[in-house]
């Protein structure tokens, strides 16, 4: 019951009745733990997961169970990296499940470097890499921009490991070579695949182009993705978003009539935090939350201070042709700084803030919170749609490269 819950996506109800078991005294054994952890990591809730973490302590638990490296899976999935290297270093023999979590999770919160050397010690200790493992290994490369080095995992694949490549594989180095501004090469590996490349694989061709500004690839990227799926508002608005950068403003019209046309509604960007047990969702420009004018306060005071240390806003990430003030304004109010602002002012002085996002953090957000970070004088990490960003101090781990 516990798993259809949570497998029909009520995970509120499954979560409840997990609790129900345990005060009735119904032990739950590695399967139960395994399916609540893994939900807490598609959900993100590390407070349910660190709670199911402690019950398996107390009651004492196999650590060759794969409970233990649905433990390892949830830490790295919900931004903590320093938990999950603890339970990994406590199994005796670890699975190659709980090697391929470490790898995506060091890759995902932008230390690629452990990631890397985590695929090394997996190799030595004679654990046979699969696809999935691969797949962290590559990212790793993307996050970090190490091209030559991507490319070369990327061949060994088939050539020393024996193993198919798969459509992930080449959407990694579809996304590694489309970021480090290769872009042609991108293009032409898609020419190249032996299967039809998919919707992941044409959107990383469009973000690259997005950051690097080619506007001949990005209309071949979106046409393929308006075949594939003509009803996702992300490649309309990526596509828009580099035509506002060319000032093509006609084009941008011309697309958003499309939009209308075609009855496609842009995803609006929404972000959240839990504080206190509790989950503050945030829209952009959003005013419903008892403490906007607080939060509306927060941005206006930091905002100054913010501009009196060198950040400028970057209105080219606003898609409207409107004036600057304008631009600055709806820049703003982005739901990831309305979440970060509301975690601030809610929270004790040098408590971290971790916030989720629905979408992908804009260039301007980006700045702007490494800004916070370090007037503020706090840790925030964000997980946006791709990867966990960790501020501190006025930088991010990401290296600015995401």
């Amino acid at each position: 019951m516990i798993g259809r819950y949570f497998d029909g996506g009520r995970r509120r109800e499954g979560f409840e009745l997990f609790s129900k078991m345990l005060v009735l005294g119904v032990k739950p054994n590695e399967f139960t733990f395994a399916g609540v952890l893994n939900a807490s990591s598609d959900q993100a809730a590390e407070d349910i997961g660190k709670q199911v973490h402690g019950y398996m302590t107390r009651i004492g638990f196999d650590p060759l169970s794969f409970a233990t490296s649905a433990l390892v899976h949830m830490y790295s999935k919900c931004g903590n990296i320093e938990s999950a290297k603890i339970v990994f270093k406590q199994m005796p023999k670890p699975d190659l499940v709980s090697w391929t979590a470490m790898i995506s999770g060091y890759a995902q919160n932008g230390r690629p470097a452990e990631a890397l050397n985590y695929f090394d010690l997996l190799l030595k200790m004679g654990v046979k890499p699969d696809h999935v493992t691969f797949v962290g290994v590559l990212s790793a490369c993307a996050h970090a921009g190490l091209v030559d080095r991507g490319l070369e995992y990327f061949h060994s694949i088939n050539e020393k490991h024996g193993l198919t490549h798969t459509a992930d594989h080449y959407a990694c180095v579809v996304d590694l070579l489309s970021r480090s501004g290769r872009l042609e090469e991108a293009g032409k590996m898609i020419e190249s695949m032996p299967m039809k490349p998919d919707r992941f694989l044409w959107a990383s061709l469009l973000g690259g182009c997005r950051i690097h500004g080619n506007l001949h690839l990005a209309e071949r990227a979106a046409e393929a993705l308006f075949q594939i799926e003509p009803e996702n508002a992300a490649t309309y608005v990526t596509l828009a978003n580099i035509y506002a950068s060319a000032g093509m403003w006609k084009e941008v019209e011309k697309l958003r009539k499309t939009m209308d046309d075609r009855g496609v509604v842009k995803n609006p960007g929404s972000s959240w935090i839990e504080v206190d047990r509790e989950v503050h969702k945030f829209l952009v420009g959003d005013d419903s939350h008892l403490r906007t004018k607080e939060i509306h306060e927060f941005l206006e005071k930091i905002s100054i201070k913010m501009k009196e240390e060198g950040y400028i806003p970057k209105t080219d990430f606003v898609l409207h042709d409107v004036e600057e003030e304008q631009k600055e304004q709806n820049l703003s109010y982005h739901s990831e700084k309305l979440a970060i602002a509301f975690g601030i002012i809610a929270t004790p002085p040098g408590k971290l803030i971790k916030v989720f996002k629905n979408l992908r953090t804009c260039g301007d957000c980006h700045t702007a919170i490494k800004f916070i970070s370090k007037i503020a004088r706090r840790e925030i990490i964000v997980r946006d749609s791709n990867r966990f960003h960790r501020f501190k101090d006025g930088s991010c781990s990401c290296g600015d490269f995401w």
